[in-house]
């Protein structure tokens, strides 16, 4: 039987196919950026590709069937390796994970590869950890470089993570790039800004994925056999890069030791983007207020509230020399958002003691000196 062009099936959804086989509810999570967020969309809620593949599984599985947004803009999968245990998964078992970082992993500059490698690896080697039951879906976004060419680079660094595990993905970005050359749309007309789909740009996502997932629901005898030869649930092969986030943690701001010139606020500085979630934060204006925290891990950061007057900061970690971090960059100079900041990794996991320092320096562009803290990361 042969599926749409847009599937690799690979090792299928076992998991969601014994539970459609049953009758039962199932429970997905959605991981990724504005994309998934639904961004463009007329009502997120409602026409994004995420909600409408939402009322696809509802109606699929019935009553009981649920769905969580953990998409947050302009975000890679090293920061969505971080968020996934408490955004995508909380307190609730997970039968299906959909992510959606094709796009946004360019972000990563020059280092698009190894960089990809570890969030995707790591976003796969938790949920195996903390979900083993749990069918993962990578879903590849469109955007100009992800329909340039027949492989982009972000695409194929996480096709080697689907093809280490076995995991089903879905090219939406091919679907567009067939779709633009034979005339059948303009590329542009689905998605204005060339990123963001319009509510008939999402309708086509979502039309995709839900062919793609009604064959990969009734490809079970094609799924069984390319499961021949997995690892068992639970046990993990050999991963493709020493440094992947398989670990990570976003860490709660009430782990700081000391807080020494820093205020707890809930709320918003100003106007804020890309992030729904609560704001609670440290903040510092004055020089030299510092922070302390401490965490096991090969390497850690911080998940910083940037906006119009962020200013420069220096950090040290296990008592060695301060290094100096500029985090402002042109969107600071629209609205706050949240900017993670991964120091310098060790080989080894360890006890990690990373020391905060303001400066009274700031960017040509800021407005202050301001430090938000966010959260606390550890990998």
């Amino acid at each position: 039987m042969t599926g749409p062009r847009e599937l690799l099936l690979r090792s299928g959804l076992p998991n969601v196919r014994d539970k459609a086989r049953r009758g039962e509810p199932i429970a997905a999570a959605f991981l990724g950026g504005s994309i998934t967020e639904g961004a463009g969309a007329s009502d997120a809620e409602a026409t994004s590709w995420r909600a409408r593949t939402a009322e696809y599984l509802a109606e699929r599985f019935g009553e009981g069937t649920k769905s969580v947004n953990a998409g947050v803009g302009g975000t890679t999968s090293a920061f969505g390796a971080h968020r996934l245990a408490l955004h995508a998964f909380g307190e609730d078992e997970i039968d299906l994970l959909f992510v959606e970082f094709a796009v946004n992993d360019w972000d990563y500059g020059a280092n698009v590869r190894e960089a990809a490698l570890r969030g995707m690896e790591g976003i796969v080697r938790q949920c195996r950890r903390l979900m083993p039951r749990a069918d993962i879906v990578f879903v590849y976004a469109a955007s100009d470089r992800n329909i340039s060419e027949e492989l982009p680079l972000t695409i194929a660094a996480h096709e080697e993570v689907a093809s280490r595990y076995g995991i089903p993905s879905v090219n939406l970005a091919f679907r567009v790039r067939t779709l633009a050359e034979a005339g059948a749309i303009r590329w542009e007309e689905l998605a204005p800004d060339r990123i963001h789909p319009n509510d008939q740009g999402y309708a086509l996502y979502a039309s995709t994925v839900r062919e793609c997932l009604n064959f990969a629901l009734s490809a079970g005898e094609e799924a069984d056999d390319a499961a021949e030869g997995e690892e068992p649930t639970g046990l993990l092969p050999e991963p493709l890069v020493h440094g992947h986030y398989g670990e990570a943690k976003l860490l709660d701001i009430g782990i700081a030791e000391s807080a020494d010139g820093f205020a707890t606020s809930d709320r918003e500085p100003g106007a804020l983007m890309n992030w729904r979630y609560p704001i609670r934060h440290l903040h510092a204006d004055r020089e030299d207020a510092s922070l302390t925290f401490r965490t096991i891990g090969r390497g850690a950061g911080v998940v910083l509230l940037c906006g119009p007057d962020t200013g420069i900061f220096e950090y040290s970690v296990n008592g060695g020399e301060f290094r100096e971090a500029n985090p402002f960059d042109d969107w600071c100079t629209v609205a706050y958002r949240p900017v993670i900041l991964l120091f310098p990794a060790e080989r080894e996991r360890g006890e990690l003691r990373v020391e905060l320092r303001n400066t009274a320096n700031k960017d040509g562009r800021s407005a202050g000196t301001g430090l938000r803290v966010l959260g606390f990361l550890s990998h």
